[in-house]
């Protein structure tokens, strides 16, 4: 059986250390024939610094690594390329510190390709002519490879003052691509984030951005085949639905995909179900960023936006939809063509990020809330104890601390408790829906459980919430599942910001 190649960024090792390799040739090859100049976002731990060491491999020719696989048989291997390759790792705190790294990439490069640039030249100077130097020593055209192009705008994207100094840096270097076009074969940049192309991309016209291209939409990831034949024999007596519903639903126009950190960590872990991708890595300025824009929760569920918004990331105005999508939080669900626009409905990809961020949020609300409360409030909606559920409720928002209400925009306008309770029911994994569309209007809250389920409507003030959702007949929608259905209205206090007002009704229908 082939070992699993956690952590393993190197083509060579992974082909010679016969650890399972899912090929992607066939699509480096279409990309390589296509275009000249590429970009690709991708989440974090997708697979880009692999398929970018497999690029690598091929235009050096390592023909013997690529036996068996797509490209073996429709590339000439004899038919070689000198490679330059960038990849962002170091300390970007300073700008210093970040020529430091610049300089010291350069030097490895120059000493691979055995060609010296001038050592009082600057960092765009030395870039530029290092290419143009190896283009005449090896006469044949260049092959440049940059690798996380954005580490060091994303290091210090709390300071906008040294992203600022970064990205104004890194632009140099990387306008230098259009300027030496004359002595480059192919050059492949990867990165987590679009920046605006009036910023760090102006001057790079001539790159095409295939993030969101169909046809390269399973560029990095594993497909539901992959699973189902090459991963299935370290997989066996897994529910192979549960582990779809838990780790796939990325999508970036073609197939559905799954994080291959989170399916190898699974196999190394005992095929246990947790949230491996999400605890390796930090939400950066997630909540700072929910906090200021007064963001409603729900809205995960119904976001909606434009192409060009969705592609780009401005440090100025870090728009929270295009954040949570390149950073993985959020994914496609469909695209929609309509008046000569393109808009794309984002949703949540999977239980994993559905559980880890609502946590998140959880834990930024209530200040760490006793797990025993939520296990207690899954429990009671379970066993239809809405006495019981009531307490458990009240005592959630008690735990509060008052400075989240007065320090925090989040908290004055009425969508912050439907913000909590959703954050809240979507951590315990519950199948939720928010601003469920009905033919009479929107309920706030539907919770579907295998027995039962919940419509839930919210109120700051005196008006009775159960009476609306009787008056609109919220549950028409859902009499025909032939489950019992919950009526429960809330109210709360403006004043004291707790539930002063808990009614139900049952539609018993078993």
């Amino acid at each position: 059986m082939q070992k699993l190649p956690i952590g393993i960024q190197t083509f060579r090792k992974i082909i010679e250390g016969d650890y399972i390799y899912i090929d992607k040739t066939d699509i480096a090859l279409d990309m390589i024939e296509s275009y000249q100049y590429v970009f690709l976002s991708r989440p974090r731990r997708f697979g880009k610094s692999l398929f970018l060491d497999t690029l690598h491999n091929i235009f050096e020719g390592h023909k013997n690594l690529f036996e068996g696989l797509d490209i073996y048989d429709r590339w000439d291997f004899d038919d070689t390329y000198p490679v330059i390759r960038i990849d962002w790792s170091g300390n970007f705190k300073t700008i210093e510190s970040t020529k430091g790294v610049v300089k010291k990439i350069l030097e490895e490069n120059q000493h691979r390709l055995g060609v010296e640039c001038a050592t009082d030249m600057a960092t765009d100077m030395c870039f530029r002519e290092l290419i143009q130097k190896a283009y005449e020593k090896y006469q044949k055209p260049v092959v440049i490879l940059i690798d996380e192009y954005d580490k060091p705008i994303l290091d210090n994207i709390e300071d906008i003052k040294r992203a600022h100094e970064n990205r104004d840096f890194l632009r140099g270097i990387y306008v230098q691509l259009k300027a030496n076009d004359a002595f480059i074969k192919f050059a492949f940049l990867t990165g987590i984030t679009k920046f605006a192309r009036a910023s760090i991309f102006s001057g790079l016209n001539n790159i095409e951005d295939i993030s969101l291209s169909p046809k390269f939409g399973n560029i990095c990831g594993y497909t539901q085949n992959d699973i189902e034949t090459t991963l299935l024999p370290h997989l066996e007596g897994v529910d192979l639905d549960k582990l779809k519903k838990w780790y796939n639903g990325y999508n970036f126009l073609k197939d559905d995909i799954y994080n291959p950190f989170d399916i190898l960590k699974f196999i190394r872990g005992g095929q246990l179900y947790k949230n491996y991708w999400w605890e390796s890595g930090n939400p950066y300025n997630l909540i700072t960023l929910l906090q200021n824009r007064e963001f409603f929760l729900p809205n995960l569920q119904n976001i909606k936006i434009g192409d060009s918004a969705l592609a780009s990331f401005d440090i100025e105005q870090i728009e929270i939809a295009s954040l949570l999508f390149q950073a993985g939080y959020l994914t496609i669900d469909h695209m929609i063509e309509k008046r000569n626009k393109i808009e794309y409905l984002l949703k949540v990809p999977n239980m994993e990020i559905q559980i880890s961020l609502n946590q998140l949020l959880v834990d930024y609300f209530t200040q760490r809330v006793e797990s025993r409360i939520q296990d207690d409030i899954y429990d009671h909606l379970e066993s239809g104890d809405t006495q019981a559920l009531e307490q458990s409720l009240v005592s959630l928002f008690a735990s509060i601390p008052y400075n989240n209400y007065t320090k925090n925009k989040i908290a004055i306008y009425e969508g912050y408790y439907a913000s909590v309770l959703y954050a809240y029911f979507a951590a315990l994994g519950i199948d939720i829906i928010a601003e469920d569309v009905t033919s009479t209007g929107r309920i706030d809250i539907t919770l579907l459980l295998e027995e039962k389920i919940y419509i839930l409507e919210f109120k700051v003030g005196t008006e009775n919430a159960l009476e609306q959702i009787k008056q609109n007949n919220y549950a028409q929608k859902y009499l025909s599942r032939g489950k019992d259905i919950y009526l429960v209205g809330i109210n709360f206090d403006e004043q004291s910001r707790g539930i002063v007002g808990f009614e139900v009704e049952l539609l018993g229908l078993r």
